[in-house]
């Protein structure tokens, strides 16, 4: 990460002390396109179970996931797989429909190579992006930060952020994505770093299920 980041609010160098780097770029090396698709498989569901219907999905193609290496098949094998098999294999049907739009879209172009989209700007992706099916503005953002590792996406929809951010600058209430659009202004350039800062601190506030064998574990008082 650029540590640049670290000079522009005291509050956000202490959560770099108090968790470490931000991982933004990663070297995961996703493309836009395998971004997207395992994107639309892992849609409302558990991490787990969609990382079970992913992998059904990838032997339909004779593909399957090494560790944390995973190989998706190309546009036009996809098109041509039968969707009764797809539907076999765990995805819904508008996932199906979803992720047949995205080939059909990454053929066309309009889906862009990794180097392709690094001439655009972050407003040029999201206008292009979700025009997929089943594509919105916030998975496109994550497409940014994660996959191509823009660093000043400020993802003002997410709960995650927003709750994050309320509790890192000490405001009582929540603000809403409108409100805190320009509340980060002075984290530019990167505001992707702080979104990322923003959702550790939200899995702290998240409450701990108990341990196994302690007394809340078992129902006592």
């Amino acid at each position: 990460m650029n540590k640049d980041f670290l000079k522009l609010c005291p509050k956000m160098a202490a959560l770099h002390e108090r968790f470490g780097d931000c991982p933004i770029p990663n070297e995961r090396g996703y493309s836009i396109y395998e971004s997207l698709f395992r994107a639309i498989v892992f849609q409302q569901l558990s991490g787990k179970a969609a990382s079970t219907i992913l992998g059904r999905v990838l032997k339909l193609f004779d593909l399957e996931i090494l560790g944390d290496i995973v190989t998706f098949p190309s546009p036009h094998a996809v098109l041509l797989m039968d969707e009764d098999a797809l539907r076999g294999a765990g995805l819904s049907w508008n996932k199906i429909r979803a992720i047949k739009d995205l080939s059909q879209k990454k053929i066309d172009g309009v889906v862009p190579d990794n180097d392709v989209a690094h001439g655009l700007s972050d407003d040029e992706l999201v206008e292009r992006l979700i025009s997929v099916r089943g594509i919105g503005r916030w998975t496109v953002e994550m497409c940014l930060i994660f996959t191509l590792g823009r660093e000043d996406v400020w993802p003002a929809d997410d709960l995650g952020v927003r709750k994050g951010f309320a509790h890192v600058y000490g405001h009582k209430e929540m603000p809403t994505p409108k409100e805190i659009m320009g509340m980060a202004d002075h984290l530019r350039p990167f505001r992707s770093y702080a979104a990322w800062y923003c959702w550790r601190v939200c899995d702290e506030l998240k409450p701990q299920k108990p341990a196994k064998g302690s007394p809340k574990a078992k129902g006592e008082k």
